[in-house]
């Protein structure tokens, strides 16, 4: 498994956002419109602003996607937050998810994060576990994101 840094414009980043977006769409229950869809603007996710990754298997096919984009500051310090964090259902289980959520962690430190924030759905519980298990913590909310319940942050730099 390699992360793959490429546009959020690109061909195959699309066809993963596109799964990610079905996906969500499907499953939130958010609020009385459902579920609302807003595509990643391709200059939030180019360095150093921030990053998206494809995630390639042996094989060099794709399997997932993730970014990490700077954003406000948070508590008066740099913050970073993870995107579109997505994994092919046929292919979890196998720590795609983990290796990901590694990798934008290290870039968003790389770009200069002291903070890095997500924020995601009370149906996602499994993608709730993966973050609180990766040091993040429960906190008010950052932003007024329609589709999230649930925002997290974890401090990277002392």
């Amino acid at each position: 498994m390699q992360l793959v840094p490429t546009r959020v414009d690109d061909e195959v980043a699309q066809k993963l956002l596109d799964d990610y977006f079905t996906s969500r769409e499907l499953g939130f229950v958010t609020h009385a419109e459902g579920y609302r869809r807003v595509d990643p603007d391709p200059a939030a996710f180019t360095p150093p602003e921030g990053v998206f990754v494809v995630v390639r298997n042996d094989r060099d096919e794709p399997v997932g996607c993730g970014g990490v984009r700077r954003v406000h500051d948070y508590l008066g310090e740099p913050a970073f937050e993870i995107k579109h964090l997505w994994v092919e259902p046929d292919q979890r289980g196998r720590g795609i998810s983990r290796m990901l959520m590694a990798g934008l962690e290290e870039a968003g430190i790389e770009y200069g994060a002291h903070w890095l924030l997500l924020d995601t759905n009370e149906t996602l519980t499994a993608a709730q576990q993966l973050y609180r298990s990766s040091g993040f913590e429960d906190v008010d909310a950052y932003n007024d994101n329609p589709n999230a319940t649930n925002w997290y942050a974890k401090r990277v730099h002392h």
